[in-house]
């Protein structure tokens, strides 16, 4: 170890181990030997006591006849041999002394021919040819594009059945009257009465889906997806022999209107009205040879009446 020697202070670094493994720690020994009387400043350092060498914990300076300081636990983690430069002592006159440089030679935990010799019984790991895996891709892809087909197969032949099956219903139960449809739905709703449980939006919208779907089949204006104007815009031409059942109408679509977007306070005759519009409107447009059951329209109206 070399020792710097400046007036009566003798300064010295030692290391515990100068060679450590990668990650692992030692201490560093600062001292400073002096006449009593003297005063001596131990190095100042922060987290690291040269690049790549940090400094983990360190204890406080021990004085006694014999002044012993540590710097604890220095570790680093790259695989090198580092250079400590002297550190620098500083006496209570402010000059500076010098101690011994230090090596720190880190290395990793195993060297290469220990690894080799401990993996020598490993045996390799077996590939398999290249053509190998292309004849698989090509099973692999095989199979799910016979996945695929059966697959659309299977969904075609179902949707085929539907649309047969629907079809043959259909084409089993002719298509009822459209003012027999309505003036039974129109029944149902004067049976269920609606308006009086206080559900009178549900009962302007049931009443008006009605109506509309009267007016789509019977005119061939689809209006479902129309507003109330346009849907009495186009109907209007249709029915200038009309012009009464066309005015009963405009009112009860005006008036639903207001119910199911303005939130309007209708009273009860005007329920009962709208109803009646309702009914008499199908009646008064349906077709004189449309009318072979006479006597299921005059019970209707009767029901109505009453």
């Amino acid at each position: 170890m070399l020792l710097t020697l400046l007036l009566s202070i003798i300064v010295s670094a030692q290391i515990d181990s100068a060679t450590i493994m990668l990650g692992d720690q030692t201490d560093l020994h600062l001292q400073a030997v002096c006449l009593e009387g003297e005063q001596v400043s131990m190095p100042i350092y922060g987290n690291t006591l040269a690049p790549d060498i940090e400094i983990v914990d360190r204890t406080i300076v021990d004085t006694t006849r014999l002044s012993d300081g540590r710097i604890q636990m220095l570790t680093s983690f790259k695989d090198s041999l580092f250079y400590i430069s002297p550190l620098p002592f500083v006496s209570g006159s402010g000059d500076t002394i010098w101690s011994n440089s230090l090596s720190l030679n880190v290395v990793q935990p195993f060297e290469l021919d220990s690894m080799q010799d401990t993996l020598s019984d490993i045996k390799p790991i077996w590939r398999a040819p290249i053509w190998w895996w292309g004849i698989i891709r090509w099973i692999l892809l095989a199979l799910l594009l016979t996945g695929v087909g059966v697959g659309v197969y299977y969904l075609v032949t179902y949707l085929m059945k539907k649309e047969s099956g629907a079809e043959a219903s259909e084409s089993s139960e002719p298509l009822r009257p459209a003012e027999e449809v309505a003036l039974e739905k129109l029944e149902a709703i004067r049976a269920t009465k609606i308006w009086q449980q206080g559900r009178v939006k549900e009962y302007y919208t049931e009443l008006t889906d009605v109506v509309r779907e009267y007016i789509a089949r019977r005119f061939g204006v689809s209006s479902a997806e129309k507003t109330s104007d346009e849907t009495l815009l186009e109907i209007k031409p249709l029915l200038t022999e009309q012009k009464e059942q066309y005015e009963s109408l405009r009112r009860m679509l005006q008036l639903a209107d207001l119910v199911k977007f303005a939130k309007w306070t209708t009273t009860a005759d005007e329920n009962e009205q709208s109803l009646q519009s309702a009914y008499t409107f199908v009646k008064e447009t349906t077709p004189a040879e449309a009318e072979a059951d006479e006597a299921d329209f005059t019970t209707t109206e009767s029901k109505v009446e009453s």
